[in-house]
């Protein structure tokens, strides 16, 4: 998947009417998951993501410990104003069901299985999208 075509993808599942906010939820979302992951995990996750997308993850300082309600504020933090904590949860499902399209299976279970359980809301609609 090229680029525009996920960004794309990223603006129609969060019916946004402009590229821009597509464009930073989806850098919001895989920068502070960059940072929550460790740097080989960061790495394989990007590998398959567009090479403009993939270094929000991939230039993050990873290994940082924190849960995903500091997790969806960070997103929020990083999208500025008007984003609360319930838009970045939404965001972030969202971002990671294009990412879930473009990623190998074994590559997104490898970064769930890394997660502590309060992030099993983060894989909701890429679970709902499976079945």
């Amino acid at each position: 998947m090229k680029y525009n075509e996920f960004v794309g993808q990223v603006q129609h599942r969060l019916e946004l009417a402009e590229l821009g906010p597509a464009v930073r939820a989806t850098r919001a979302v895989l920068t502070t998951l960059g940072e929550r992951l460790h740097e080989g995990e960061a790495t394989d996750l990007a590998s398959p993501l567009p090479m403009e997308i993939d270094r929000y993850l991939t230039d993050a300082e990873h290994g940082q410990r924190f849960d995903y309600g500091e997790f969806l504020d960070r997103i929020a933090d990083r999208q500025g104003e008007g984003v609360d904590r319930s838009d970045a949860n939404y965001h972030a499902q969202r971002v990671l069901t294009v990412v879930a399209e473009v990623v190998p299976p074994g590559n997104l279970r490898k970064v769930r299985d890394g997660l502590p359980e309060d992030y099993e809301k983060l894989f909701a609609q890429v679970d709902a999208a499976s079945q």
